[in-house]
């Protein structure tokens, strides 16, 4: 199969899908990998290291596009889409439920889209988002202490205080991947911390693992608007697979929190959890300030540090990237059934139930519409 990684667009996007060691697992399979010049430069992979590792480097990006398969990391922006074709397999992330145009596209192109981020584990996780919701969960309170700091249009709080001075509170909403590993830091740290889950299990799997120096709290409308109000960072946390993110923090919630406090809120790539949120910021301009909350709404967070976050994501894909390759879509999503869920568009249908219901088109399982039963 010709199997081709086009250089991101998206702003500030510096992650690639895949590194030279993935690019080597693929070529001594059989395979063709076209990269675009330039594509792993931002995260540390130069042109010349995929071409040691059997890559061919294509100048255009309209070449790579020409591929059997295209594994991106973001969802392809509206340039791109003149790229889609019926005989495209595109892997990558997509967040369709927040996307109504690209999934038009994708339906009036029959390419078959396959997103990271609905493919389910054998044990109910998500395993190609779990790496990028551990660095974004991890980034979420480290860049939130940094505007924080004065200059930068926050409070002026030292989240972690100093003897004699009260520590900042964080509030989490949700307890998931993402959720904890924002605990983790901001416990790092030396935040008070308040974590909020709608799964008591979540809650008291935290208290065993923090005991008392964590305030675990059902989520729900009371608690959520009394735990945010004297926070000086909240993070949202809260993912459901193929949907728009619930609105849980009212404009009037966020209108009682203190001046100078600052909102992150991870699901923004899937329409954000916070009513006060109303556009995606990019890496350039990150921050908006909103009845005296800075937002930071960044939808391609682990882009950051896209050299840890490439690394992370060629591990939980290439392993299904070489089903594809080996097999075929058809053949592939019948023998692995991460890869079977991951099937959000094929042949102008909508085969995942959360995003035709999202947007009112009709579901139909991949299963029906595949030749081979």
């Amino acid at each position: 199969m010709r199997i081709g990684v086009p250089k991101e667009i998206k702003n500030n996007e510096f992650r690639v899908a895949i590194t030279p060691l993935g690019v080597q697992l693929l070529v001594t399979q059989g395979h063709e990998v076209f990269i675009e010049t330039g594509a792993g430069e931002g995260a540390g992979f130069e042109d010349e290291r995929y071409q040691a590792n059997g890559a061919i480097i294509e100048q255009k990006a309209v070449t790579v596009w020409a591929s059997d398969m295209v594994m991106k990391v973001k969802e392809p922006l509206a340039s791109e889409y003149h790229y889609f074709r019926e005989d495209l397999i595109l892997f990558t992330y997509l967040h369709l439920a927040n996307e109504p145009a690209l999934t038009k596209a994708l339906m009036e192109s029959k390419t078959t889209a396959i997103a990271y981020e609905t493919m389910v584990g054998v044990s109910g996780n998500l395993p190609m988002l779990q790496p990028m919701s551990v660095i974004a969960g991890r980034l979420s309170v480290q860049v939130a202490s940094h505007y924080l700091q004065r200059p930068k249009g926050g409070a002026g709080v030292l989240i972690g205080g100093v003897p004699g001075v009260k520590n900042g509170k964080v509030t989490i909403i949700g307890g998931g991947v993402a959720g904890q590993n924002a605990l983790q830091i901001a416990q790092g740290l030396g935040a008070q911390v308040t974590l909020l889950d709608v799964k008591p299990e979540v809650l008291t799997q935290v208290e065993a693992d923090y005991g008392h120096h964590v305030v675990t709290l059902m989520s729900n409308e009371v608690n959520i608007s009394e735990s945010i109000k004297d926070a000086d960072i909240v993070v949202g946390a809260v993912l459901i697979p193929g949907r728009k993110a619930p609105t849980l923090v009212s404009e009037a919630m966020v209108k009682a929190m203190k001046p100078g406090s600052v909102i992150v809120d991870i699901a923004v790539d899937q329409g954000g959890i916070f009513e006060t949120e109303d556009h995606v910021t990019t890496h350039d301009d990150p921050v908006y300030v909103k009845h005296g909350i800075l937002h930071y709404a960044v939808a391609n967070m682990p882009g950051a540090v896209p050299r840890t976050s490439t690394v992370a994501l060629t591990n939980v894909t290439i392993p299904h990237a070489l089903q594809l390759a080996n097999l075929g879509v058809e053949i592939a999503a019948t023998k692995d059934h991460t890869l079977y869920t991951g099937i959000n568009v094929y042949n102008g249908k909508i085969t995942n139930g959360p995003v035709a219901e999202t947007f009112g088109y009709e579901y139909h399982d991949f299963a029906e519409l595949s030749a081979v039963k």
